[in-house]
C-alpha cells in the first residue's frame, strides 16, 4: 500500500531520494580511508627500500635500483568512475617494491656467503703455505753451516774468482759500441739545402754498408721532402738499402713505387732494373721478365747506354720467354 502526500511524490521515491545522498559519502569515506592506508604502507616500503639500497650501495647516488613499476600518467577523471583504480595502482606498486626488497636481500646474503667462502680459501692457502716458509730457512741453514766446516780456506777465493773474472756480457757489448761509434763517425752534410743534406747522409750510411741506419735516414728524406729534386734518387736508394740488406720483398715495393710515382724521374729506369733483380731473388721469373721488358720498352736508350752492363747481366740471370 502506497501513501501519497498531497502535491508530492510517492513515499518510496522520497525515501530513495533521501538514502542516495547518504550512501555516496559513506562509500567515498571508506575508499579514502583505504587509499590513505595504502599510501602509508607505500611510504613505509619505499623507506625500507632506500635503507636497503644504502646498505647494498654505500658509495652514494647513481647505483640504486630504479623501481620496475613506476606511476603512469594520471588518467582523465570520468564522472561516475569509482576510486578503486587508484588503490589498485598503489597496491601493484607496493607488490613490486616488496619483490624488489626480497631480491636485494637475497643478493646481500649471496654476497656475504661468497665473501665468507673467499676468506675461508685464503685461510686454507695461508695455512698450506706456512710449512713451506718454515722449511725454507731450515734447508738453507744446512749448507751455510756445512760450508765453513767442509770447505778449506784456499777454496773460497778460487770459487769466487771465476764468477767475477769472466763477464759474459762484455763480448756482445763491444761490437754494438763499435757500430754506434762508426755510425756517429759518418758526418752529416750541413749545406744550405736541408733536403739534400738528409739524402746525402743516407747515401753515406748506405755506402758504408750500414743498411738499417740508411733505411731509416732515407725514409726520413722521402717523408719530409716529397717534392725535392732528389726524390727519385731517394726512393730508389731506399729500395737498394733494403735489397742490399737481404730483404728483396720490401725493396721491390719501393722500386715499384718510385717508377709509378714519376716515370720521368732520373732514377725510374734504375728502379725497374732493380725491381727485376728483386723478383729474381724472390724466384718470381714471370714478374722479373715483366720488369725487364718494361724497362726495354720504356727506356731503350738506358738499356744500350748508362745501364747497359747491368741490364745485360740481369737479363742473363733469368730465362725469359
Amino acid at each position: 500500500m502506497t501513501f501519497k502526500l498531497r502535491g508530492t511524490l510517492p513515499l518510496t521515491a522520497l525515501l530513495l531520494g533521501i538514502a542516495a545522498p547518504v550512501a555516496a559519502p559513506v562509500f567515498a569515506q571508506s575508499s579514502s580511508t583505504t587509499q590513505a592506508d595504502a599510501e602509508a604502507r607505500l611510504r613505509r616500503i619505499e623507506a625500507e627500500l632506500r635503507a636497503l639500497q644504502r646498505k647494498v650501495f654505500p658509495d652514494g647516488a647513481g647505483k640504486t635500483f630504479v623501481p620496475e613499476i613506476t606511476p603512469g600518467q594520471t588518467p582523465t577523471a570520468i564522472t561516475g568512475t569509482p576510486a578503486a583504480s587508484a588503490v589498485s595502482d598503489i597496491l601493484a606498486r607496493m607488490d613490486a617494491m616488496e619483490a624488489q626488497i626480497t631480491r636485494l636481500t637475497a643478493q646481500i646474503e649471496e654476497g656475504q656467503n661468497r665473501s665468507a667462502k673467499v676468506e675461508e680459501r685464503l685461510a686454507k692457502l695461508e695455512a698450506a703455505a706456512a710449512p713451506d716458509v718454515a722449511v725454507a730457512p731450515t734447508g738453507t741453514a744446512a749448507p751455510v753451516t756445512a760450508t765453513p766446516v767442509t770447505t778449506p780456506k784456499p777454496a773460497t777465493p778460487a770459487a769466487v774468482t771465476p764468477v767475477v773474472a769472466k763477464p759474459a756480457a762484455a763480448k756482445p757489448a763491444t761490437p754494438a759500441a763499435a757500430r754506434v761509434a762508426a755510425v756517429q763517425a759518418i758526418e752529416k752534410p750541413t749545406t744550405a739545402d736541408a733536403g739534400e743534406n738528409e739524402y746525402m747522409y743516407g747515401f753515406r750510411l748506405w755506402e758504408a754498408k750500414f743498411y738499417p741506419e740508411a733505411q731509416q735516414q732515407l725514409q726520413i728524406f722521402v717523408d719530409r721532402y716529397p717534392k725535392h729534386k732528389l726524390i727519385s734518387h731517394g726512393r730508389n736508394l731506399l729500395g737498394r738499402a733494403w735489397l742490399d740488406d737481404g730483404k728483396p720483398g720490401t725493396a721491390a715495393q719501393f722500386f715499384l713505387q718510385n717508377y709509378l710515382a714519376d716515370k720521368k724521374g732520373l732514377r725510374a729506369p734504375d728502379s725497374l732494373l732493380y725491381l727485376g733483380n728483386a723478383m729474381v731473388k724472390l724466384k718470381d721469373t714471370e714478374k722479373a721478365c715483366g720488369a725487364f721488358a718494361e724497362m726495354a720498352a720504356t727506356y731503350p736508350e738506358e738499356t744500350i747506354g748508362r745501364l747497359k752492363t747491368q741490364y745485360d747481366a740481369a737479363r742473363a740471370s733469368v730465362k725469359c720467354k
